[in-house]
């Protein structure tokens, strides 16, 4: 394929190899029996220049991993990590690679990494395969975070690729499929937490200045803690993203977590259906490590071995404030994420406060009759829906002192672009959700039918309603 730009509006910015060859392994995509295209993200790929690419050309480029113009090759990323807190010093890319870097149209250098491209190094003995229905999931996760308002990474591209995949908690064989993901940063804890593993003060430095330089471009060179206190602002903001999506993420090991603050990777991903803090996504986390509510105690601990790693090239006091504004940082950011699920604007820290306490109270109160995203999508917009929310399907469950309380503390608050109550998607009686039924039935019928119908569906629903629900719809 003759190397031309895809568009001009794509800026290739391959930097993670200025690193140097200790930081990755140059890696070779597999050789798939079939490359069928089943979803194309144009509106991600627009975002750095990809959108003009013809089918041909994109399955080229994400089915058979030929070099986009400008770009090295793959490569799999070296890194270590913290497995329900138990240190593994034998992981990397296993099954995934660092395809493509680029800017994008606010100026982002964003990665194109992908998942289920074949065996690397780091592959552990495992076939370096994805099952089509995990990438149908991870599809339909970014999508539904997306349109929340959670920081994620983007599923650019999901192509089958014609193997039947044994695996052992599933029924086998199973269809396989390759996703590109794009993302604000595959530079991870993980990525830190090798470089400290091997006594590297040199390397733990060139890491945060490169970290820093693309990703933080705001703190000093050379302030090691700034770096961090910056990667545990944002972290905050993502956790309470989560927390207000009613989402568990259900791996949050220090591989999973990012200096950047956006989630990726989605694997056992669940969404409450309702309140319950206890709620775990995957079947192996036995001890509740990672439930919905120990998501911010869990993103805090991975973040202390961040700060851990960061010792070899700091002192530990200014490291240790750094870590301590994640608890401030993280109520702040849990205010601003339940206002922006209600669609009402801050009335001042101590208004807020009785809003996001109240919201969770009449969640709690409400049981499982009362459903997480429903009660958003009633109240959305504040005194504005409530005659919508009363004589709706929700009704009866709007009564009561918990109630009285949340109707209160919401009525102080002015609706944020009351316009948006006028969208279609307010005059419906349910609003889009993606809990587990969901998930399943969309998978049956690819999987029974070969019917893609249901996603494509659910996927333009969702986009829908990302247009009504964010403040910055574009």
């Amino acid at each position: 394929m003759r190397p031309m730009p895809p568009s001009s509006a794509y800026r290739p910015e391959p930097r993670f190899l200025d690193l140097g060859e200790a930081w990755g392994d140059a890696v070779r995509a597999a050789d798939f029996p079939a490359t069928i295209l089943r979803v194309r993200n144009d509106r991600a790929a627009a975002s750095v220049g990809l959108d003009t690419l013809t089918d041909a050309e994109w399955t080229a480029h994400f089915g058979r991993f030929e070099p986009l113009p400008g770009q090295p090759g793959p490569v799999a990323m070296r890194y270590h990590g913290h497995q329900f807190r138990t240190y593994n010093p034998d992981l990397g890319d296993g099954r995934g690679f660092l395809a493509a870097q680029m800017r994008d149209d606010r100026g982002r250098l964003l990665d194109l990494g992908t998942k289920g491209s074949g065996q690397t190094p780091w592959s552990r003995g495992a076939d370096g395969r994805l099952t089509l229905k995990g990438g149908v999931r991870e599809v339909l996760a970014a999508a539904m975070l997306e349109a929340l308002g959670v920081p994620t990474s983007r599923a650019l591209s999901l192509i089958e690729t014609g193997e039947a995949l044994e695996r052992g908690d599933e029924p086998s064989p199973t269809r396989s499929a390759v996703l590109v993901r794009l993302s604000h940063s595959h530079v991870r804890f993980g990525t830190f937490q090798r470089a400290a593993y091997l006594g590297r003060a040199d390397m733990v430095e060139a890491l945060v200045e490169h970290a820093r330089s693309l990703y933080h471009p705001d703190v000093a060179a050379g302030d090691t803690p700034g770096f961090l206190r910056a990667v545990v602002e944002a972290s905050a903001r993502l956790t309470a993203r989560w927390i207000s999506a009613g989402f568990v993420h259900g791996v949050l090991n220090t591989d999973n977590l990012n200096v950047t603050g956006e989630s990726f990777d989605y694997g056992p991903w669940r969404f409450l259906p309702h309140y319950e803090p206890g709620f775990t996504a995957a079947y192996f986390d036995q001890t509740g490590l990672y439930a919905f509510a120990r998501q911010p105690e869990a993103v805090f601990w991975a973040l202390t071995q961040l700060g851990g790693a960061l010792k070899l090239v700091a002192a530990a006091e200014p490291l240790t404030d750094a870590l301590n504004g994640f608890g401030p940082a993280y109520i702040r950011e849990l205010r601003a994420a339940f206002l922006a699920r209600l669609g009402v604007s801050s009335l001042g820290e101590a208004a807020d406060q009785r809003l996001l306490d109240a919201t969770l109270a009449l969640l709690r109160e409400g049981g499982e009759a009362l459903r997480w995203e429903p009660l958003f999508f009633d109240w959305f917009g504040g005194f504005a829906s409530s005659a919508r929310a009363l004589q709706g399907p929700r009704g009866k469950l709007y009564q009561g002192e918990a109630f009285d309380v949340f109707r209160f503390a919401l009525f102080e608050h002015a609706p944020d672009r009351p316009e948006r109550l006028e969208a279609p998607t307010f005059a419906a009686a349910e609003p889009e959700e993606m809990l587990i039924d969901e998930v399943e039935s969309i998978w049956a019928a690819i999987d029974a039918d070969d019917d893609w119908t249901p996603l494509y569906a659910k996927l333009a629903r969702l986009e829908t309603a990302r247009q009504v629900w964010s403040l910055n719809p574009a």
